[in-house]
């Protein structure tokens, strides 16, 4: 008698847990996302189906004949926040803002809620993590109460479903996604299914009535959106909130825009008031001196389209272990590595080697980008040679490991910039382009140009001073 085969219903099948692929074999490494050991068993393979044609809900137009007035985007009241998204809420979009625990994403949502409502625009606030009450004293401590803004606490799709049949609102703020779950779909809160359940029937709803939705999402320790993938695929924005806890500083980034521009950058400060927004942040990142101290100087860095003017500042003092320490705030390690090595073998600095270096950024902002290389260089060429640099001095560069000083992006936004807030020379490298008037650029080509901005005789002394100390 022949063996009997499985049928399709008795076969397993296998899905990501991440972005939700399915196959029908299990897999190490899911070939769609890239993660490495999400692919589980959940149940049989699927039935292959056909669709047939069915009835139009909308039929089809000249892309010119669309009317595109229906996506006028509407102001969120707070300025910063419409920067990021290109002016404002689109009606039906769904935006996902995602930031570690504490930095203050329910604040700024919380104040965009009381901003945005109006008599013509009802908001509806659902909180799913804290209670009603809780929500309530921190709308008292910033100021955040409107007669149409409605506040529930829900962890219930369908009571959420429910709440937007009774309120119709404009805008829907929910904190957050993975707190809320169906009574229908199997699975604890912030599983893969119940996040995709409730995240598709919150857009469907958005885009059903118009009305604009704004969701919170938890971050994991690497700082990824936690949840499946898939959710930033559903979504029409995502935003990300960044910010060190100890500073005041926050930024919301845009990583995903249907609607806009994604290299925009939108500047926070949070304090026990609530949260402000920045037109001018440039003032957290400053040091106002009357005299220069040695050890400073001043970068331009771009946070997206946004030229921020930023003081770099650097230490060396003699090292007591064998091991000189070389200690990092708000900018990279290697990158500073790279520049010591550059000033030892390029700028004939060699008191660097044997000392204890710190370097740091002010207000908490970090600089990444390479263009900040030679504000750096020069904070710690002048913090060796205990020699103050210009008052009143940029420097905007790239410098290389042959000491060449780079082109970098957006020199005349970095330099309109500085000179608007008051400095009056720049180091730049080779051919910038058109300078604000009245603002005097030394261009330079390596680092021996550089430099050259330090006093002669105290650079000349440093080596010497070095070699008696010794």
């Amino acid at each position: 008698m022949a063996a009997r085969t499985k049928s399709a219903k008795d076969r397993p099948s296998y899905r990501c847990t991440e972005c939700g692929w399915t196959t029908a074999k299990w897999l190490g490494r899911c070939p769609e996302c890239q993660a490495w050991g999400t692919v589980e068993e959940f149940g049989g393979a699927p039935a292959v189906r056909t669709t047939a044609a069915g009835r139009v809900s909308t039929a089809a137009l000249p892309i010119g004949q669309v009317d595109s007035r229906q996506a006028t985007a509407r102001s969120t009241g707070v300025g910063e926040l419409d920067r990021v998204l290109g002016g404002g809420l689109v009606p039906g979009a769904v935006v996902l803002l995602a930031g570690e625990p504490g930095v203050g994403k329910s604040t700024l949502l919380l104040d965009v809620a009381a901003k945005a409502a109006s008599s013509d625009h009802r908001t509806l606030y659902v909180t799913a993590e804290e209670s009603a009450s809780q929500v309530r004293l921190r709308a008292d401590r910033i100021r955040a109460i409107n007669d149409h803004l409605y506040l529930a606490a829900e962890t219930d799709l369908s009571a959420v479903l429910g709440h937007l049949d009774a309120v119709k609102p404009s805008l829907l703020i929910l904190d957050s996604v993975q707190t809320v779950a169906s009574p229908e779909i199997d699975g604890a809160p912030g599983g893969m299914a119940q996040v995709r359940e409730v995240a598709g029937a919150l857009i469907r709803a958005s885009k059903e009535r118009g009305m604009s939705t704004l969701l919170v999402g938890h971050v994991t320790k690497d700082g990824a959106i936690a949840g499946p993938r898939l959710l930033e695929h559903l979504v029409d924005v995502v935003l990300s909130f960044e910010g060190d806890r100890h500073a005041r500083l926050r930024l919301v980034r845009g990583v995903k825009n249907r609607y806009g521009a994604t290299d925009e950058v939108g500047c926070f400060e949070l304090h026990d008031e609530g949260i402000t927004g920045l037109a001018d942040p440039s003032g957290l990142f400053l040091t106002r001196r009357d005299e220069p101290v040695p050890g400073t100087c001043l970068t331009v860095t771009l946070e997206g389209k946004r030229p921020l003017v930023a003081e770099v500042q650097a230490l060396t003092v003699d090292s007591q272990i064998p091991s000189p320490r070389r200690t990092t705030s708000g900018l990279e390690t290697s990158r500073v590595s790279m520049m010591l090595a550059v000033l030892e073998q390029r700028g004939r600095i060699s008191s660097l080697g044997k000392r204890d270096i710190y370097s740091a950024t002010v207000g908490g902002v970090k600089l990444s980008e390479p263009a900040a290389d030679l504000a750096v260089a020069l904070a710690l060429a002048s913090a060796a040679s205990d020699t103050p640099l210009p008052k009143n001095l940029v420097a905007i560069g790239e410098v290389g490991l042959a000491g060449e000083v780079r082109r970098v992006t957006g020199v005349q936004r970095r330099l309109a910039e500085a000179y608007r807030l008051g400095f009056t020379h720049a180091l730049v490298p080779t051919d910038p382009g058109k300078v604000p008037v009245g603002m005097k650029v030394t261009e330079v080509a390596n680092m021996g140009d550089a430099l050259s901005v330090l006093p002669r005789r105290s650079r000349a002394q440093a080596p010497q001073e070095e070699s008696a100390r010794r």
